[in-house]
């Protein structure tokens, strides 16, 4: 919260939505959760650096810009005076307490931060049943650390609450701080025993980056030595780190790209190359947005989750090769060739004797890998692995159209294959869906 959507957030964002799509298409109840980080010490900074160096009017007239301008100023600052860090220390402990003047301020952050968010979720097609982040546990969480007390796991550390994971070659699990408030371990605690309470979850699935593999590994344990057997079906799924020309990107530095900048940019694109190869499309500013959405959230898929990604404008926004533009052309085309030949639809006696080509074999047994395709993506939390599927079937289809001709073939044989190119069409589309992608029907 309190920071600009940059191109890092966008992969929790399009994995989560994926796998919820695939659990979904596979009959699962599936709740979308967006636990924001609305709360801790980085709360504090911005109340100080608002105080020291914004105003209400710049923020009212900047919005987020603002506040990520005197967060980023905040750091610099910091390095040269470092009670600037205990002064934000003390704000985020007037939050804690209760100070009305600190919760206001963070209150007016939040709003400020959901209106960029919102924009950049309806752009992506993404939406959530709920967004109960890290403050919504805060009352939580002294239930928490007295069911710990009660089970004899916590100890005092330096004056810190912990929970000692030494026989299990861990880091202690830091529970509250010196001064007695908490930390993110002891909300996330309180969070996953709420949802269980709540939704009664089969799997809990935490889809965040690779740097909280061990946070996660850590408050997992701890919910295990509570005793709850349920443990096993939490579950982290991290994600590579997202970088520019080598470099991490980082809110402190300002090493960023921001993600409405990325989407909007690359629906213009789409729009250049639309008005180059079809100029009299219908619905141009539509399929723009379809193909140049589809164009950011497949080029992050396509990557095996767990890689890191050099973030480069020419890959993101190529509209050849392993892209979603090119599933989406193809899908196009089979929907084109089904508008010109609308008889095959009332035929229901198809010989299917006559796909004798080994390409059209080929297609058919891409077609018949689908159902496996989805159940090893959801099985291993790998969306990639419907990216790569739905790339090779659009590969197997434009083979197929090239050495299968459909228009002039012989009647029962066209029928045969306007039945393959149905089914391909629909395989494409729903594989695309399953990541959160649009096909326009025509391009």
């Amino acid at each position: 919260m309190a920071k600009n959507f940059h191109v890092g957030h966008l992969r929790t964002t399009v994995i989560g939505n994926s796998l919820y799509k695939i659990y979904e298409k596979l009959g699962y109840k599936v709740v979308r959760i967006n636990h924001l980080g609305d709360w801790g010490t980085q709360f504090g900074k911005l109340i100080l650096a608002y105080k020291n160096w914004s105003s209400r009017e710049k923020v009212e007239k900047e919005g987020i810009n603002e506040l990520l301008r005197i967060y980023i100023l905040f750091h610099k600052e910091a390095k040269d005076n470092p009670e600037l860090n205990e002064e934000a220390r003390s704000w985020f402990l007037k939050m804690e307490q209760g100070d009305e003047e600190a919760l206001n301020i963070w209150d007016w952050f939040k709003e400020i931060s959901m209106i960029q968010f919102n924009r950049i979720y309806q752009l992506l097609g993404v939406e959530f049943d709920s967004f109960t982040g890290e403050s919504f546990y805060m009352d939580k969480v002294s239930a928490v650390v007295k069911e710990l007390t009660h089970k004899n796991l916590l100890e005092e550390s330096q004056g810190a609450k912990i929970v000692n994971l030494d026989k299990y070659n861990m880091a202690p699990c830091l529970i509250t701080k010196s001064d007695g408030s908490s930390i993110y371990p002891s909300r996330d605690l309180a969070a996953i025993l709420y949802r269980k309470k709540t939704f009664h979850f089969t799997k809990c699935l935490y889809v965040t980056g690779l740097e909280q593999k061990l946070h996660f590994a850590q408050v997992f344990k701890v919910i295990d030595m509570m005793g709850y057997d349920w443990s096993n079906g939490l579950i982290h799924i991290p994600y590579g780190l997202v970088s520019i020309s080598g470099e991490k990107l980082s809110t402190r530095s300002g090493n960023i790209v921001y993600a409405e900048e990325l989407l909007k940019e690359a629906i213009l694109r789409a729009e250049k190359a639309i008005e180059t190869r079809n100029p009299n499309l219908q619905n141009k500013e539509k399929t723009a947005k379809m193909v140049g959405i589809g164009a950011i959230i497949f080029h992050d898929l396509f990557h095996q989750r767990i890689k890191n990604i050099d973030f480069s404008w020419d890959e993101v926004l190529s509209f050849e090769g392993s892209t979603g533009p090119y599933v989406q052309y193809t899908y196009a085309r089979a929907k084109s060739i089904l508008r010109k030949n609308p008889d095959y639809v009332s035929s229901l006696d198809i010989d299917f004797s006559h796909l004798k080509e080994d390409t059209s074999f080929q297609l058919v047994k891409k077609l018949n890998d689908y159902p496996k395709a989805v159940l090893y993506a959801a099985d291993s939390y790998e969306p990639s692995i419907i990216a790569r599927y739905v790339i090779g079937l659009a590969q197997e289809f434009n083979k197929f159209y090239h050495n299968c001709s459909i228009i002039n073939s012989e009647y029962e044989i066209r029928l045969a294959r306007l039945c393959l190119v149905f089914a391909a069409q629909k395989v494409m589309k729903e594989a695309m869906e399953l990541l959160g992608i649009q096909c326009p029907e025509e391009m």
